[in-house]
């Protein structure tokens, strides 16, 4: 479990996983907070660094998507929205993440 600075839960996981699987879901509850806290810039990067360091993971293609959504929370520019969309007609096109963003792409 990942928590705020008021001891708010803002994410959890459970169960077994293997090494790769568990620290990729480590760092996804980092980001989230971050993104928790307002703090997109930081989001981003955490969340982009989970799918540089872990992208065989099923968290790789999660923190893709909030990814995306941290850049435009922190811009504004519906651009980052489409990149992301873009990225995902290359990466992780199976998964329930591409489906979410593909109405960004349109």
């Amino acid at each position: 479990m990942t928590f705020d600075a008021d001891g708010k839960e803002v994410y959890r996981f459970e169960g077994f996983l293997p090494a790769d699987d568990f620290l990729a879901h480590l760092y996804l509850g980092e980001a989230k907070a971050a993104f928790a806290r307002k703090d997109f810039a930081g989001a981003e990067r955490a969340f982009l660094e989970i799918v540089e360091r872990h992208p065989r993971t099923t968290t790789a293609a999660e923190a893709l998507y909030w990814a995306g959504v941290s850049r435009y929370k922190a811009t504004g520019d519906a651009a980052a929205l489409r990149k992301t969309a873009e990225d995902f007609r290359t990466r992780y096109t199976d998964s329930d993440w591409a489906k979410k963003a593909s109405v960004w792409g349109s």
